[in-house]
């Protein structure tokens, strides 16, 4: 082993080795004996099996004993039950030090899978359980695919984190599948929200050659593989265009890339680089081109943050700093909804779902209660109808739902959360009714954006068990819910709203009550900088493309028209109430909102002329870079305050807030080692958010 790859080695001292467990097995009608390598790494599926420099050696020496064999007939690799793999174990990689042990890594993942393809006799893939990255690389480099049809995941979410799929990824899928079906996974999917796909469609995309349902899986697996080996059974695959199509497909998946990130991310360009010549090039040059880009990736800025991000949603997001004890929880049999509006509906739906309780929405008059409770029938219809629940499920969600005119349905609920208009009179106004129909000890939520918990709780004869609990718009997208403590809230009310949180599946983090919170606080300090350049006489084209570096989600322009003018607005006068230092109102935003626009955008995508009227004026037009410029800085400067004032517990709750609720990129790690990295912390506040580095956490 060379010099590079152990010290590669010894960054991964804590690696769970995946073993490489060999056992012969008798194919079925006499084809003959197989060697059936078992990936397992010792625990249940809770810990997937994953590839470290170990885990690589355990499976080169399994591979290798089966080709010094001249009495088998096959080789087959399956994963322990419920996992295949996986992918690389990254813990280690933070630790890497030089671009020499980068390279080691990569070429050591080759040089092992490669054994796969290249023995004497024909090598199967038994893909039982979920299978990513590493996991599905393997499973490539082996001359035969069966699938589970219940494999719950199946992904390359590689250019996700910040890497490619370096491990044949790029060289082998298109040259099996072809350029557009390969770019889906190694390009698309994972810019998606990191989107899966399941057992049934890697069969459709002709990645597995057979597929069988889970209780049978591997005894028909050896079937087949039996039929293979004796040439009963013939694979035949659609030949691969390598023409225009190829190009094609290419072109179209890096037009989508600029579209999303404007070249911000250096892996999914890298990726493209690598479909693109892997038409072209022998199995040898296209893997050392992978070697190279791992080598040049895995030391980037990009992969660090994007490895500190996944450490937050995977890790960070399961353990919430400063949630109470949750055996202090009490439990939730019902739920009440006052409200029945879009977002409303949306809580209802979600509530229904995750806690299989009854919901019970409550609005002004019949008219509008219908509506709500027949959106929410409708979204089940829908759901029904593209598969994602059966009609028992469908029949039992609809009677879960239901409508009352009267709060005297929430008697016996034990959550009752409020989706109403975003104003203190009204909001104080619900919580006093409801509190005159529930229990001392049910919890009274509130959804709101901005809002202080402590105010709209102070007249309550219960303010202890108000707590604020913010979701992000679409609900069944966005995985933040800001948990909001206000300064009576006590630990029982608390610890339910986590609990909650947590059978929702969504990322909770502890906020102070402080004015706009987290996401909304720091997205309208964005949002005003970029407004107030365009007030000094900036185009407003000119100034929403200046934040395009950063590859976000969506412009300012386009978020503000999803978000919605009128509550813009609202968010923007109550920041500016409590920090008129700091937070200024756009009277443009203002006007826009007098005149009754509740759009930024026509429909030909273009700004609206009746809007553009309102984005004139001014004669001290700012460049692009020096827009940027500003909103960072002003987004340093606030974030070093909330921490101050203990807003969050630490920059990690910053940014898996950001990351979670408004979708900041993976490699940009959120916000804090982004500022970090640009010298803009230490500029502003004189120190970086992170002076020792991204840790894991």
């Amino acid at each position: 082993m060379s010099s590079a790859i152990e010290a590669a080695r010894e960054q991964f001292a804590d690696e769970v080795v995946t073993r490489a467990l060999s056992r012969d097995v008798e194919l079925p009608h006499g084809a003959g004996t197989a060697v059936l390598i078992t990936l397992d790494n010792g625990h249940d599926h809770t810990k997937p099996n994953t590839f470290g420099p170990a885990g690589l050696t355990s499976l080169g020496e399994a591979i290798d004993a089966a080709a010094a064999r001249t009495d088998i007939v096959a080789v087959a690799i399956t994963g322990k039950p419920f996992i295949f793999a996986v992918g690389a174990d990254l813990n280690g990689v933070p630790k890497i030090t030089d671009r020499e042990q980068a390279h080691a890594i990569g070429r050591l993942g080759h040089d092992v899978f490669r054994r796969l393809g290249e023995l004497n006799v024909p090598t199967f893939a038994f893909v039982n359980g979920a299978a990513m990255g590493g996991g599905v690389e393997v499973a490539l480099h082996c001359t035969y695919r069966t699938v589970s049809s219940g494999v719950p995941a199946f992904a390359l979410p590689e250019v996700f984190l910040g890497l490619v799929p370096g491990w044949g990824g790029t060289y082998l899928l298109p040259n099996l599948i072809g350029a557009e079906k390969a770019l889906k996974l190694i390009i698309d999917n994972p810019l998606a929200q990191n989107k899966t796909i399941r057992g049934p469609q890697v069969f459709e995309m002709g990645i597995a050659d057979a597929m069988f349902e889970p209780a049978d899986f591997l005894e028909e697996s050896l079937r087949w593989a039996a039929g293979v080996v004796k040439g009963d059974i013939t694979v035949e695959r659609p030949e691969v265009d390598r023409g225009e199509a190829w190009d094609r497909a290419v072109e179209n998946a890096r037009w989508a890339v600029e579209g999303k990130l404007h070249g911000a991310a250096p892996a999914p360009l890298r990726a493209l680089d690598l479909v693109a010549e892997a038409r072209n090039r022998t199995r040898d040059e296209g893997f050392a081109a992978e070697d190279e880009a791992l080598a040049d990736l895995i030391m980037s800025d990009e992969l660090r943050s994007g490895l500190y991000a996944f450490d937050l949603v995977q890790k960070r997001a399961r353990r919430p700093r400063g949630a109470p004890d949750k055996s202090l929880a009490r439990p939730v049999t019902k739920v009440g909804v006052v409200g029945a509006g879009l977002m409303a509906g949306q809580l209802a739906l979600l509530f229904a779902r995750r806690l299989g309780v009854p919901v019970v929405m409550t609005d002004l008059d019949q008219e509008r209660l219908d509506r709500g409770v027949g959106y929410v029938h409708g979204e089940v219809d829908k759901l029904l109808a593209r598969g994602r629940v059966n009609s028992d499920t469908a029949n039992r969600l609809k009677a879960l739902v239901t409508g009352s005119l009267s709060y005297e349905a929430f008697a016996d609920a034990d959550f009752v959360i409020e989706a109403v208009f975003e104003e203190m009179s009204v909001k104080k106004s619900v919580f006093a009714q409801v509190e005159e129909h529930v229990s001392a000890e049910a919890v009274l939520a509130t959804n709101t954006s901005s809002l202080s918990v402590t105010e709209m709780a102070a007249d309550l004869k219960h303010p202890e068990r108000v707590v604020g609990f913010h979701f992000f718009n679409p609900v069944a997208v966005l995985p933040l819910l800001e948990i909001v403590r206000g300064e009576r809230t006590d630990d029982a009310a608390l610890a339910t709203a986590f609990a909650t949180a947590k059978t929702l599946k969504k990322t909770a983090v502890l906020v102070k009550d402080a004015p706009a919170f987290v996401v909304n606080r720091l997205l309208t300090l964005f949002m005003g900088e970029v407004l107030s350049s365009v007030e000094e006489g900036t185009e407003p084209e000119v100034a929403d493309r200046a934040v395009a570096p950063l590859g976000l989600p969506m412009s300012p322009l386009l978020l503000l028209q999803l978000v919605g003018p009128a509550v813009a607005l609202h968010v923007a006068e109550t920041l500016h109430a409590a920090f008129p230092d700091r937070f200024g109102v756009s009277p443009q935003l203002k006007a826009m909102v007098e005149a009754g626009k509740t759009a930024v955008y026509g429909p030909d995508f273009t700004i609206d002329p009746e809007v553009r009227a309102f984005f004139t004026g001014g004669d001290s037009p700012s460049g692009e870079e020096a827009i940027l410029d500003r909103a960072l800085v002003a987004l340093a400067r606030e974030i070093r305050i909330m921490l101050d004032e203990g807003v969050v517990a630490e920059p990690a709750d910053i940014d898996l807030c950001m990351i979670s609720g408004a979708g900041w990129p993976f490699h940009l790690g959120g916000i804090t080692p982004y500022l970090d990295r640009a010298g803009i912390s230490e500029r502003v506040n004189g120190t970086r958010f992170h002076p020792d580095g991204l840790k894991a956490l």
